[in-house]
C-alpha cells in the first residue's frame, strides 16, 4: 500500500469522524432545547405579581422570553410583547436582579448549523456511498493484479542464519552473485539460470533459504505462494502471472520465489473432466513467461516444493528450471549446527550436550529441531525455572516424537503388569540381536496413544538398510506379543501389539515388493503405484504380476514375520528370567534409562543372540 493510499484513507476517517461530531453536536443541543421546554410557561402578568410580592428573586430577558427564578429556585417562564420593556410591566432592578442575554450572533450561528447540518450529513452520506462504489470498482479492476510482497533485502535473514545446508547455499550463493556482478560470467560465456528449484522433505528450510537469499541480494525480490495466483474465477491466475513477471522486468534485476509450486505446477491433463482449467491456465502462463518469445536474463524465478514427482515436464526442463537443489534431512553435525542457531537466544545450561541431542535425533528436520528447542523452553518455565536442562531436552523429544505423557489414564494392575511385559520383549530382543539399535529407554507411563514405549535410536546416521537389519528390526517389533504369549499363554494375548504388526507387516511387504530382499522371487519390484493427483496418494496400484505371483508375495512376507517371531522367541526364551526383572522394575519405578537397562545383562549379552 502507497502513500496516496494511506492518504486518502487517512482523508477518509477525518470527515467521517467530523460528521460523526456534528451529528453528535446536533443531539447535544437537541437535548439542550429539550430540557428549557421542561420550564412551567405563565403570563408575564404572574411573573410581575411575583417580583412585587418578593417571590421571585432573579429575571432574565433572552430576547422576548422572561425566565424568573423563585425563592425556592423553581423556574417559570413568560412571553413578554415585542418592544416592550420589562419596567412598563412593574419589574424594575429595585425589586429583584435582571440580567438581559445577548442572543443575537448564538441565534445567527444556530440557524446557519441547523441549515447547514442537515445538507452535511446527506453530502456525507452521498459521498461515502460513491467512494465505496468506486472502491468496489478500482478491486474488480486489480482481481487480475499480482499479490506479491515485494522486499529490498530487509528480510533479516542471511545465510549465516541458517545452519548447514552447505551444497544448496552454495547454490543460491551464484545466483544471488550472478545479478550483482553479471559480467564476471558472461565474460567466460555462462548463461543465468532463468530457475532454481528448491527441493527436500518438508521442514528442512527451503522458504528460509529463499529469504536468506531476499536478505543477500540487494534486488527486488517478489515472493509469492502458488495458491495466491489461482482463484475461482477462469483467467485471474494467468492474469497475475502476466502482471507478477511485468512488474519483475521493471525492477530488473530481480528475483521471484514461488512457494509450494506443486499447488499450480502439477502435471496437466491428470483430471477426469468437469471442471474448468484455470490451474491450467495459470502453468501455461508460468511456462510462456519463464521461456517464451518474450524473456528477460536479468529475472531469476526461485521456487520450493516437496512433490517434485508431481511437477509436468515441461516446468521441469532445461530453460524454464535449469537448476534443482536437493535440500536434505540435516544429518548428524548439521542437527548440531541447527540446535546452536536455536538456542542462541535461549538460556541453557552450560552442561546440556547439543552433541547427544542431536545424536539421539536422527531423521528430525530443522523445524522439528526448532520444535523441540521451543518444547524445552516451555517444558523449563512450566516448573518456574530460569534455565533450560539436558532433560528438559530428552523430554522434549518424547513429547514430539510420542506425545505428551499421560499420567491420569488409569491402568488396572493386570493391564500394567502385560505393559510392562510387552514392552520388556521389545527391550530385550532389541538388545540381544546385533543388527537391532540400542535401547535408549523404556516406559510403561502413556504417551499419546501408546500405554508404554520403548524408544530406540541408532548410534549414527543410516542412508542404506540392509536385509539382516530389516529382519532384526522385525524380531524386535514381534518382541512384544511373543513376550505376552511366553507369560500369559497364546489365549490371554491382547491388542496391544497391534501397531507392531502393522509395522512388521510393512517391512516385510517392502523386502519382497521393493527391496527385491526374497530369495524365492528374487532381485525384482512388484507393483507399480502411481499416484493419480485426483484420487489421493498410493490410490492406484497397477499390477504387473500375475495372481500366482501375488500368492509368492504373501508367503514370502508370512515366511518373513514367522521366522523374525521364532527368533524372538528363541531370545525370549532364554532369557525369560532377565525380561521378568525388567517388568517388575518398570512396575515398581515405570521408567526405565538406557544405563539402569544395561545393568539387568552381562558384557557378553550381544554375543549370546540366539540365531533362528
Amino acid at each position: 500500500m502507497d502513500g496516496k493510499e494511506l492518504m486518502k484513507i487517512n482523508v477518509s476517517k477525518v470527515i467521517i469522524y467530523v460528521l460523526i461530531l456534528l451529528l453528535v453536536g446536533s443531539l447535544f443541543a437537541s437535548v439542550i432545547s429539550m430540557r428549557n421546554t421542561e420550564i412551567k410557561e405563565v403570563p408575564i402578568s404572574e411573573i410581575a405579581q411575583g417580583v412585587e410580592s418578593g417571590e421571585i428573586k432573579e429575571v432574565t430577558v433572552r430576547d422576548n422570553t422572561v425566565t424568573a427564578t423563585q425563592q425556592d429556585g423553581d423556574q417559570v417562564r413568560a412571553t413578554k410583547e415585542p418592544g416592550i420593556s420589562l419596567t412598563e410591566y412593574g419589574i424594575t432592578p429595585e425589586k429583584a436582579r435582571i440580567e438581559v442575554q445577548d442572543t443575537s450572533g448564538s441565534a445567527a450561528w444556530f440557524s446557519i448549523l441547523s441549515l447547514v447540518l442537515p445538507i452535511l450529513l446527506i453530502g456525507g452520506f452521498i459521498w461515502f456511498m460513491m467512494r465505496s462504489a468506486q472502491g468496489a470498482n478500482s478491486k474488480a479492476m486489480g482481481f487480475g493484479k499480482s499479490t506479491a510482497r515485494v522486499f529490498m533485502g530487509n528480510t533479516k535473514v542471511t545465510f549465516k542464519d541458517v545452519a548447514g545446508q552447505v551444497e544448496p547455499k552454495q547454490e543460491l550463493v551464484e545466483v544471488v552473485e550472478f545479478l550483482k556482478n553479471p559480467k564476471k560470467f558472461h565474460d567466460l560465456g555462462a548463461e543465468i539460470p532463468r530457475g532454481v528449484l528448491l527441493v527436500g522433505p518438508p521442514g528442512t528450510g527451503k522458504t528460509m533459504l529463499a529469504k536468506a537469499v531476499a536478505g543477500e541480494a540487494g534486488v527486488p525480490f517478489f515472493s509469492i505462494s502458488a495458491s495466491e495466483f489461482v482463484e475461482m474465477f477462469v483467467g485471474v491466475g494467468a492474469s497475475r502471472v502476466r502482471d507478477l513477471f511485468l512488474r519483475a522486468k521493471r525492477n530488473a534485476p530481480a528475483i521471484i520465489f514461488i512457494d509450494e509450486l506443486d499447488a499450480i505446477g502439477r502435471q496437466r491433463g491428470a483430471g477426469l473432466g468437469g471442471s474448468h482449467d484455470e490451474r491450467e491456465q495459470t502453468l501455461n502462463q508460468i511456462l510462456v513467461e519463464m521461456d517464451g518469445f518474450d524473456t528477460n536474463d536479468n529475472v531469476i524465478v526461485v521456487a520450493a516444493t516437496n512433490r517434485p514427482d508431481v511437477l509436468d515436464p515441461a516446468l521441469l526442463r532445461p530453460g524454464r528450471f535449469d537448476r534443482r537443489v536437493v535440500i536434505d534431512l540435516p544429518d548428524r553435525i548439521e542437527r548440531e549446527e541447527i540446535l546452536k542457531v536455536h538456542t542462541k537466544k535461549k538460556p541453557v545450561e552450560t552442561e546440556v550436550s547439543l552433541g547427544r541431542v542431536a545424536a539421539i535425533t536422527p531423521g528430525f528436520s530443522g523445524a522439528d529441531l526448532r520444535n523441540i528447542t521451543n518444547e524445552a523452553a516451555i517444558l523449563a518455565a512450566r516448573d518456574n525455572r530460569k534455565i533450560i536442562t539436558q532433560k528438559d531436552f530428552s523430554e522434549a523429544i518424547e513429547k514430539v516424537m510420542m506425545g505428551p505423557e499421560r499420567r491420569s489414564r488409569m491402568l488396572s494392575d493386570q493391564e500394567k503388569r502385560v505393559t510392562a511385559i510387552h514392552e520388556a520383549g521389545h527391550a530385550v530382543v532389541s538388545h540381544i540381536l546385533p543388527n537391532s539399535d540400542p535401547v535408549q529407554k523404556i516406559s510403561i507411563i502413556s504417551r499419546g496413544m501408546a500405554l508404554g514405549y520403548t524408544w530406540n535410536m541408532p548410534l549414527e546416521d543410516r542412508r542404506l538398510q540392509s536385509k539382516v537389519r530389516f529382519e532384526d528390526e522385525i524380531s524386535s517389533l514381534m518382541g512384544g506379543r511373543v513376550a505376552e504369549e511366553e507369560f500369559f499363554g497364546g489365549d490371554n494375548i491382547t491388542t496391544g501389539a497391534q501397531n507392531d504388526l502393522k509395522r512388521a507387516t510393512e517391512i516385510a511387504r517392502k523386502m519382497v515388493t521393493e527391496f527385491g530382499m526374497s530369495d524365492r522371487l528374487g532381485p525384482q519390484t512388484y507393483g507399480n503405484h502411481e499416484e493419480m493427483p485426483f484420487l489421493g496418494k498410493d490410490y492406484v496400484e497397477h499390477r504387473n504380476y500375475s495372481d500366482k505371483i501375488a500368492s509368492l508375495i504373501d508367503e514370502e512376507v508370512a515366511k518373513i514375520i514367522n521366522n523374525a517371531k521364532t527368533k524372538a522367541q528363541n531370545v525370549i526364551s532364554t532369557h525369560k528370567k532377565t525380561l521378568e526383572k525388567i517388568a517388575d522394575a518398570l512396575l515398581a519405578q515405570e521408567v526405565l534409562e538406557a544405563d539402569e537397562f544395561e545393568q539387568f545383562f552381562t558384557k557378553t549379552s550381544k554375543q549370546g543372540a540366539v540365531a533362528s
